[in-house]
């Protein structure tokens, strides 16, 4: 009889802190944001950096900028130079045809991820500059957060 309720107790204590199914991410690019959103309610929030120039939609390779608009995320990289990563579908068609419009490479690999492999100890630091070629950097341990959490297939919002 104890074992039953014990592992009655531990199934009902399991449903109650099991995190929730993330449904999407969202970056607010002005305030420095990562959420995690489960059925439109913010379940987790991070501190995140861009690249050297912030402002405004990423138009072309090399612009050190992050896209803004609406993307999924479509692989994760346990392998990459970054400790772990998870590829934002940029470009899409509409960023392929206006880079293509300018006669540019849209670029690509924009990713998020944590600090560069060996340097993550210099988070305290890194996390308040922005130091990407315009990925979304977060500190390893918000990272490994997002990676068990967010599933290939997420929707990502990225805005302003």
């Amino acid at each position: 009889m104890r074992f039953l309720l014990t592992s009655l107790f531990l199934m009902v204590a399991q449903a109650v802190w099991a995190e929730p199914t993330v449904t999407l991410v969202r970056v607010l690019k002005t305030d420095n944001k990562l959420q995690l959103l489960a059925k439109e309610k913010v379940v987790r929030e991070f501190h995140v950096v861009f690249g050297a120039n912030p402002k405004g939609h990423k138009r072309q390779e090399g612009d050190e900028r992050t896209p803004e608009g609406s993307y999924t995320l479509d692989y994760k990289n346990a392998d990459s130079a970054f400790y772990k990563a998870i590829h934002i579908s940029y470009p899409n068609a509409k960023d392929i045809a206006s880079a293509k419009a300018r006669g540019v490479n849209p670029g690509g690999q924009v990713m998020i991820h944590g600090q560069k492999n060996g340097l993550g100890w210099l988070s305290p630091i890194s996390q308040h500059l922005n130091w990407t070629n315009g990925c979304v950097a977060l500190s390893n341990a918000d990272m490994d957060v997002v990676w068990a959490l967010v599933k290939v297939g997420t929707p990502i919002e990225i805005l302003p």
